[in-house]
């Protein structure tokens, strides 16, 4: 046996750096193991950071090329150069993967290099190295779920991996998933001149969102250009050196049609990872979905062996990954880490953005809740109008006897900034009368939530 360890993390993203270093300030000896060259999982490589840069900048291209002149600012032959927005993306995922590494040193956690497996409790072994654990945390993530017929080679059929390294802007991009990846990336591709079809077996965008919001948001994105093909599901994929032609079925049956491609964005979804563990073979319980079957803190059927993150039950969103990361680390220090998943917010970078935190009005009606509806639109705030973005609304849901806040759902500017006073408000127990007696500033955006609270009550005052 190797060195011993108090505590070693399996993997880097999100929840498996975060839980390390927080385990590593509250006097733990820590080790976490990662086999990329670099840290910080799909989320800081390949997944949330590269793919936020080229929104911002494609978002940059859209303005200058369309929107400027509005302002009275006039730019000529506006054009785009991929190669650089490709290579400033490339800077500011190492920015952020070195910045882990740091953070790292600094917190003294031992960088284990190589894929890790669990050949016992309490052990784990790193490219032939077995290393002694007290704790071990499983936090591998998840990885895109592959669509059966049609077979990704990154080039021409792509993941959202290979989606985010094109060398040129296809003349016309198929997505297939209507969801957050999907349409982020659609819009990236879109906004710098590709065609965008997006292709989603259900009846709406951002099914688990709103429903409301869900069909505003495709209206908003037909008026951007971005085609949407919904009840429709894609069977299969034929490849050729000028393209892909898919064939498309209608969800609840009928006659296929086909539709041709020069690039193909699978983004259906992503499973748990937790292949190359070993998990099966000590005893490890997986679930259905094969994610790791875990308590309400974090612990496996097997002592000593805990998961968290995208690996387990739950939203696989970066930062509540983050926040079981230090809910576990604490638990493990003896104390009482905490995630009150009620009030964990989702957001699609697209523009406008689309946020959400809390129950729908589906899941309300569903268990039958009685609550009130505030709304306000984006187009009755000054500083929205200022900007030239009025697309959108707040829309604050509360329970119709208490006034508690329930749940939230913003579609316009910045609603992935703006979500957070909701979960502030949430985290807190706030009433929908707490927040609009709050005073915001004027002329903010933030002003649309405090109307959407008075709204609940029928008071909203610039509607």
């Amino acid at each position: 046996m190797s060195e011993s360890f108090d505590l070693i993390v399996i993997g880097a993203g999100p929840g498996g750096y975060v839980c390390a270093i927080r385990a590593a300030q509250l006097g733990m000896k820590v080790a976490c193991v990662e086999k990329r060259a670099t840290l910080g999982g799909t989320c800081l490589n390949v997944g949330c950071i590269p793919s936020k840069a080229l929104l911002h900048s494609s978002e940059h291209y859209e303005e200058t090329k369309h929107k400027l002149a509005d302002h009275g600012v006039i730019v000529e032959g506006v054009k785009i150069d991929l190669a650089r927005m490709q290579a400033r993306k490339g800077e500011v995922v190492s920015s952020n993967t070195k910045g882990i590494e740091f953070l790292f040193k600094k917190n003294k956690v031992t960088w284990l290099k190589g894929a890790a497996s669990i050949p016992a409790p309490g052990q784990v072994t790193v490219e032939g190295t077995t290393y002694a654990a007290k704790h071990i945390v499983i936090a591998t993530g998840s990885e895109s779920i592959p669509l059966p017929g049609v077979e990704v080679d990154e080039t021409q059929i792509v993941t959202s991996t290979g989606g985010l390294e094109l060398t040129k802007v296809p003349g016309h991009l198929v997505v297939i998933g209507g969801g957050y990846i999907g349409l982020e990336l659609g819009s990236v591709w879109r906004r710098l001149g590709a065609e965008v079809t997006v292709v989603e077996f259900l009846d709406r965008l951002v099914p688990g969102m709103d429903s409301e919001v869900g069909k505003q948001f495709e209206r908003v994105l037909g008026k951007q250009g971005i085609k949407t093909k919904l009840k429709t599901k894609v069977t299969g994929a034929t490849k050729a050196a000028d393209g892909v032609t898919l064939t498309l079925e209608p969800a609840a049956g009928g006659a296929a049609e086909s539709l041709k491609a020069d690039v193909v964005l699978v983004a259906i979804g992503r499973r748990a990872f937790t292949g190359g563990l070993g998990l099966a073979e000590i005893g490890v319980a997986l679930d259905e979905r094969g994610r790791v079957v875990t308590d309400a803190h974090y612990a496996t059927n097997i002592p000593g062996i805990y998961a968290i993150g995208d690996a387990i039950v739950g939203p696989m969103l970066a930062h509540k990954a983050e926040e079981e990361g230090v809910a576990m680390a604490e638990i493990l220090a003896g104390q009482h880490g905490h995630v009150n998943y009620n009030a964990i917010p989702g957001v699609v970078y697209t523009w406008p953005e689309v946020a959400s935190i809390g129950e729908t009005e589906e899941q309300l009606k569903t268990r039958g809740a009685e609550y009130k509806v505030g709304k306000f639109p984006f187009t009755a705030n000054a500083r929205a109008r200022a900007m030239g973005d009025i697309d959108g609304f707040v829309k604050i849901l509360a329970d119709k006897t208490s006034d508690r806040v329930l749940g939230a759902h913003i579609m316009g500017p910045d609603a992935g900034t703006l979500i957070a006073e909701i979960a502030i408000a949430m985290e807190f127990g706030a009433s929908a009368e707490d927040v609009a007696r709050t005073c915001h500033a004027h002329p903010s955006l933030n002003e649309a939530v405090k109307e959407a609270a008075l709204a609940v009550d029928g008071r909203a005052l610039h509607i």
